[in-house]
């Protein structure tokens, strides 16, 4: 086929016509690169703006395991006491010289706690070393003297034998040797006395310095230096009868009153559900250490021991708790927190929840149930109470600052 000449002519450009036309087209093109290059950066901006802003999120509360429904036979209340709480005090009275802690230390057993002032002390151990000293001098004088006299002894026999002394002069020397011998047994008394007045005098210095009996943590700081404290209450209002207060923490425990008529339902190695009162959405497992075997006439009651199961920071003694005991031995260990369904999120078999803590995200992963109304049972990484992002956005990230918008 042939190629029509005037045709192609037709569709030539003329660039001689407008030299500038093809100029402007370029300035055009520099002009688009530069605006794209700018709203590259300013979406690079709102970008990390976006990712670095409180992400807006719904939120929920896991539901803690279920209560006197789920096999309660019985609530309680009473108290987060320490088995083992000790008010330090000296072993003799004296006047505080330094004291080494501060209320909410931890202390370890043997620690020194306060050191009270030891200059009489130091006299008295002076004085009982310088006796010693003197003893043992008596005591060296007394075998040089004993030594000497039996050499004499020994030279009096002889000369006894072969009639060159008189009897008399070899009985002197026997009295004189038994005599020295009673001497030195009490002199080496004597010292062995002197010996024990130096250990009583170091002992003193010991008891100056008051130390941790168990290891644990000071709740209460009872005295100052310069005050004088005695293991015994003396001299009025002046006188402090302990330095300290300490707590072994590892031996927190419960403690309820039961009313008598209800201790039946209650034995030991029972599992409870237990809730502190400042922290109303955590429960926390335990079961039954032991049922004190007496009654109070007054208030009707028997004493009952619960263990926790786990220790935590958040549990004080002396905080205020409620106790459910469970119908079957292992129901507070069966009961399971509930997390809503719109909470999880599905990563390939893994399943994670966003819990929130301290105003951030914290991805988690969990072990879930089988799904009931709306919501899964936890078999492991929530205990109950926490806050958990309902619905999460796609952009939110571990670690990310999270602004409540409802729970």
């Amino acid at each position: 086929m042939s190629l029509d000449k005037a045709a192609l002519e037709s569709l030539r450009l003329d660039r001689s016509s407008d030299p500038n036309r093809y100029r402007q087209s370029g300035s055009g093109r520099r002009r688009w690169k530069i605006a794209a290059a700018v709203a590259a950066v300013l979406a690079a901006v709102i970008g990390w703006r976006l990712l670095n802003s409180a992400v807006p999120v719904h939120t929920a509360v896991v539901e803690a395991p279920a209560g006197a429904s789920d096999g309660a036979v019985l609530n309680a209340s009473g108290y987060v006491v320490a088995r083992r709480l000790a008010t330090v005090s000296s072993k003799v009275t004296g006047r505080v010289d330094a004291v080494l802690f501060e209320e909410g230390a931890s202390v370890q057993q043997g620690q020194m706690l306060a050191r009270l002032d030891p200059s009489t002390a130091h006299a008295e151990y002076e004085v009982a070393d310088r006796t010693l000293e003197a003893a043992k001098r008596g005591l060296r004088e007394i075998e040089v003297r004993l030594d000497d006299a039996r050499r004499t002894l020994a030279r009096n026999r002889s000369l006894v034998e072969r009639k060159l002394v008189s009897q008399s002069v070899l009985e002197g020397s026997e009295a004189e040797v038994a005599a020295l011998e009673a001497r030195l047994a009490a002199e080496k008394a004597e010292v062995a006395v002197a010996q024990s007045r130096v250990a009583l005098a170091r002992q003193g210095l010991d008891d100056l310095a008051i130390r941790a009996p168990f290891t644990g943590v000071v709740i209460s700081k009872d005295a100052q230096p310069g005050e004088t404290v005695s293991p015994m209450s003396a001299g009025g209002g002046f006188t402090r009868t302990g330095i300290a207060t300490i707590v072994d923490m590892d031996s927190r425990e419960i403690e309820v009153d039961v009313n008598e008529a209800y201790i039946n339902r209650v034995h030991d190695g029972q599992k409870v559900a237990a809730v502190l009162d400042a922290y109303p959405d955590w429960t926390i497992p335990g079961h039954v250490i032991s049922i004190v075997p007496a009654a109070d006439r007054q208030k009707a009651t028997v004493r009952v021991r619960i263990a926790f199961e786990q220790l935590d920071a958040r549990i004080l003694t002396d905080m205020g708790i409620k106790v459910r005991f469970l119908e079957v031995p292992g129901q507070a260990a069966a009961a399971q927190p509930r997390v809503p369904a719109n909470a999880v999120v599905r990563d390939g078999k893994t399943a994670v929840v966003w819990v929130i803590r301290d105003g951030k995200v914290e991805k988690r992963e969990v072990d879930l149930g089988k799904e009931a109304a709306g919501s899964f049972p936890v078999l492991k990484g929530l205990d109950g109470g926490e806050s958990v992002v309902v619905d999460p956005p796609h952009r939110l990230r571990d670690g990310a600052a999270v602004e409540l918008e409802g729970a």
